[in-house]
């Protein structure tokens, strides 16, 4: 596996510190927090610390959405959140074409076709956070503060 990705390839572009965290990837993990679920226990860290990366829809507008992994998006807080009326998951396919990455593999750093991102506020308390690095079976841990920074993403209270 190679842990050079289009995400760590930004964050490094904009001298930010992070570390790796490779892990046996499960294409069998169910798709409703499953995969973040199975990433948080193949690598130790407890799932609140363990953000999945989503794409949504909200009204037509494409975003990025990133949470703790032991919870579900509220899409009426999104919207609200985003000054829309509507959200909506956005199809497979379409993320994996906007973003650049397999669904799995998805990474909120580097993607082709970057959305506006809004990062869970509670997921802010932590030190550091694990997100996906752009592929499947590669985390990296950075902090809050500087995955916001790099993202330019704003923190909202958006999932239960």
């Amino acid at each position: 596996m190679s842990m050079a990705t289009r995400a760590t390839r930004a964050l490094d572009a904009a001298g930010v510190a992070y570390r790796l965290h490779p892990y046996d990837y499960d294409a069998e993990a169910s798709t409703a927090g499953g995969k973040g679920l199975q990433a948080a226990a193949a690598v130790g860290a407890p799932p609140q610390r363990v953000l999945k990366t989503l794409m949504a829809w909200v009204d037509a507008r494409p975003v990025c959405v990133v949470i703790p992994s032991d919870r579900q998006l509220h899409p009426k807080a999104l919207a609200a959140a985003a000054g829309g009326k509507g959200a909506k998951m956005m199809e497979v396919a379409e993320a994996e074409r906007r973003t650049g990455y397999k669904v799995g593999g998805i990474s909120p750093f580097g993607q082709q076709r970057p959305a506006p991102v809004w990062i869970e506020r509670d997921a802010m308390a932590a030190d550091s956070v694990f997100v996906n690095a752009g592929q499947r079976g590669l985390l990296l841990e950075i902090s809050p503060a500087d995955a916001m920074r790099v993202l330019k993403a704003q923190a909202v209270a958006i999932s239960r």
